[in-house]
Formats: structure tokens, C-alpha cells, sequence
């Protein structure tokens, strides 16, 4: 019976071609997972993309003008410094505050609304370490 099932599986039209197109097709939720209704909606303001980006903006600015002034590899070395100092981190029940990474953008002289109105799901939160670890490593 395996045998004859592989045969008809081998020969047989794949299914997306049985989907229906068009203004009453149906939402597949096999296929394509819940839909979220805040991914397609549009920013209420116009500044709101440019604020979500900040950073991001920041950054690359700084290195823009870094390499006009110092050449290609001053810009190189501080992104790779960035990489290596995202990797360091703390033992998994232990929230990281990513002082180094703060420290070389400059951030760390600075308060701001993150400081001192933290997100509740950054909050140190003591786990059972021996278990967080094991998950971590895949033991578990």
C-alpha cells in the first residue's frame, strides 16, 4: 500500500493550483498563519517611521561621515566592534544590559525614556538557572 500511495503522490497536481483566486478567495491559515491586522496598518504619522528608525539613521550617519573624514576603514572596524560586542551576553536567566554596546555609541552618559520607564518584559526575572541553561544548550 506504501508503494501505491507514493506512486499517486508522485503523479498527482500539486495543491496550490486547486486554490481559488480572486475577491472571494479565503484566508488559508495552513498555509499562511494568522493574519495581523498591525502589519498592514499604515504609520498615523509621518514622523513615526523616521522615529522607529532612529538608530538605525543614527548609525549610519556616523559612519557616512566617519568615512569622509578617517576613510573606509575606521566605519569597518566600529561595525565590527558592534557585532562582537551584540554576541557577548549574560547567562540566559540574567537580562543584559548591553553596557559596552551603549558605551561605544555613546549612549552611555545619556537617560533616556527606556531608563527609567523599562519595558516589564526586559525586567530581571529569576528563573531556574540550571534549567534555562540546559534549554539554551539543547539538553533539554
Amino acid at each position: 500500500n506504501s508503494r501505491d500511495t507514493s506512486y499517486l503522490l508522485k503523479d498527482s497536481i500539486p495543491i496550490t493550483e486547486f486554490s481559488a483566486s480572486g475577491p472571494f478567495e479565503g484566508h488559508d491559515l495552513l498555509r499562511r498563519g494568522f493574519s495581523s491586522v498591525k502589519n498592514e496598518l499604515l504609520p498615523s504619522h509621518p514622523l513615526e517611521l523616521s522615529e522607529k528608525n532612529f538608530q538605525l539613521n543614527q548609525d549610519k550617519t556616523n559612519f557616512a561621515t566617519l568615512r569622509n573624514i578617517q576613510g573606509l576603514h575606521a566605519p569597518l572596524k566600529l561595525q565590527m566592534e558592534f557585532r562582537a560586542v551584540k554576541q557577548v551576553q549574560r547567562l540566559p536567566f540574567l537580562h543584559s544590559s548591553n553596557i559596552a554596546l551603549d558605551t561605544l555609541r555613546g549612549n552611555d552618559e545619556c537617560i533616556g525614556f527606556e531608563d527609567i520607564l523599562n519595558d516589564p518584559s526586559q525586567s530581571e526575572v529569576m528563573g531556574e538557572p540550571h534549567m534555562m541553561m540546559e534549554y539554551k544548550l539543547g539538553l533539554l
